[in-house]
């Protein structure tokens, strides 16, 4: 039968999960936008972008906080080898935060330094949007492990599969930014949105071909678990859906689709989350230690999961809201209709 200290790591892995999802959906739009902004025909198309984000962008970056914090309490162990063997990347992603951040309020202000402004948000969305992708990449690559503590060098997170995985998210990441800027603009901005989503939709995919054959042979156990009798005949599902998904989101693309090209994008990234997790599971630190492994107390668990219990249904309470006051299309004056 199973114990608490059993199905604690099992209620934190999925709390962790879902805190990266819910990030990677809420935050990949705002970066999205924030990759594409300049590329945008016009100044006035500019401020529509940065309007179309304003009431949510700050708070979409919640859940990175939470799984952040549910990683430390409910696997100290791994928390405890990631930071070090990924802290350049993850150092490198906060300064595009929050250089990105600064550059968001200071623009609105700026008289004569707004082209500035314009390459800093910019920049920052690219390089926070690089960076966690190639701690991605570094992270599948696995971790040099000795008696519990990281073992590696300071640069081994710079991989070519890493680099991969760094422009895999940036692509995705911008394929959701113009897919959300078709859903809530309109006219000469929604056509140029649709048009970027078009040609993003190829770069996707392109991506998600390599870097899920990249992942299956990054070891022979992972090979293995998606090539191997019967597991391909259970696991055959999930590339056989993301390719419909594929299809439909080039379909609702090309018929100029408001709101499904969007909701697509989004279900083509939880395909691709499932996709890891099946790779990775039951591992947090690759290749070898396990979540029961790199468990913390079960008390600590019990006590942080009593809040989580409270504040995560509060969170999700208030970005409904937010994103049901402001879900119409974004007007020149900033309002919403």
């Amino acid at each position: 039968m199973a114990t608490l200290h059993d199905l604690l790591p099992l209620i934190y892995t999925g709390i962790i999960a879902f805190g990266i999802l819910m990030y990677v959906w809420m935050d990949g739009f705002d970066l999205g936008v924030g990759i594409l902004f300049n590329a945008a025909p016009t100044e006035s198309d500019r401020d529509l972008l940065m309007n179309s984000i304003a009431p949510v962008w700050d708070g979409n970056e919640t859940w990175l906080v939470l799984g952040g914090g549910a990683l430390l309490v409910a696997f100290p162990m791994a928390y405890s080898i990631i930071m070090p063997a990924l802290y350049l990347p993850f150092t490198i992603m906060l300064l595009g935060l929050i250089f990105r951040g600064v550059a968001f309020e200071f623009r609105f202000k700026a008289e004569r330094g707004r082209r500035f402004w314009n390459l800093a948000f910019g920049i920052g969305s690219l390089v926070a949007a690089v960076s966690q992708g190639i701690v991605l990449g570094a992270y599948l690559d696995g971790i040099t492990v000795v008696n519990g503590v990281f073992a590696g060098g300071s640069f081994d997170w710079l991989t070519p599969f890493s680099i991969l995985t760094g422009c895999a998210v940036a692509c995705g990441y911008a394929l959701l930014g113009a897919t959300w800027t078709a859903m809530k603009t309109e006219g000469a901005l929604r056509d140029w949105a649709f048009g970027l989503a078009d040609r993003m939709c190829i770069g996707v995919l392109f991506f998600m071909v390599a870097v899920s054959i990249g992942t299956a042979y990054l070891s022979d156990e992972i090979a293995g678990r998606w090539f191997s009798w019967p597991n391909i005949g259970w696991l055959a599902p999930v590339p056989v859906i993301t390719a419909l998904v594929a299809l439909l989101l080039f379909r609702a693309v090309r018929r100029r689709d408001e709101i499904a090209p969007f909701v697509l994008t989004l279900i083509l990234f939880l395909l691709g989350f499932i996709g890891l997790g099946v790779s990775l599971w039951p591992a947090i630190i690759p290749p070898g230690i396990t979540i029961w492994q790199a468990a913390g107390d079960p008390g600590s668990q019990t006590f942080l999961l009593v809040g989580v219990v409270v504040l995560v249904p509060c969170i999700l309470g208030y970005t409904a809201m937010t994103y049901w006051i402001f879900r119409g299309k974004v007007k020149a004056d900033g309002g919403y209709h």
